[in-house]
């Protein structure tokens, strides 16, 4: 059977947190993980709810001092936005799947058309969607969080920092 995404395309999961630095503490005190720089800063989205808007979105991933490529899938730890949906979830924390995209639009669509609501979106310097979150409308599903192949090689660069 094959799926709308890809398993190798899973990239990331994302967690937002209400405290950014007891959340990494916990998570690399438990499991060992290691942490790249912060990234992030004043980000342009639209927000069906609320137009065009930017936000302080900031976040970092995990890493592996053996290279890049031995912590796939990472964790994201993205900090708290009051009154977005860059809020905490109840349970295990989990707020996204996070998936590489060749065609961010397209595979947004299709999503939409199984049942996904478009919750924010950031146009690239193109005009094009260079990511998109969606959420599931069933009660059992889960965020998507689309990313542009094209953002891997900046991403790859600072999971070394």
């Amino acid at each position: 059977m094959t799926g709308i995404l890809r398993p190798e395309d899973q990239f990331h999961v994302g967690i937002v947190a209400e405290d950014f630095h007891a959340t990494k503490d916990q998570l690399s005190r438990l499991f060992g993980f290691e942490w790249c720089a912060e990234m992030g800063g004043a980000t342009e989205v639209n927000l069906p709810a609320g137009g065009d808007t930017v936000l302080d979105f900031r976040c970092t991933y995990s890493r592996s001092s053996a290279g890049p490529e031995d912590t796939a899938p990472r964790l994201e730890i993205i900090r708290r936005i009051p009154g977005t949906l860059w809020e905490p979830t109840a349970g295990s924390g989990i707020h996204h799947f996070g998936y590489w995209s060749d065609d961010v639009a397209g595979d947004a669509a299709e999503l939409v058309r199984h049942g996904y609501v478009t919750e924010a979106t950031r146009r690239g310097a193109d005009g094009a969607p260079f990511f998109v979150f969606l959420r599931s409308a069933e009660q059992t599903g889960f965020r998507v969080e689309l990313v542009s192949r094209a953002a891997r090689p900046s991403l790859e660069h600072g999971w070394t920092l």
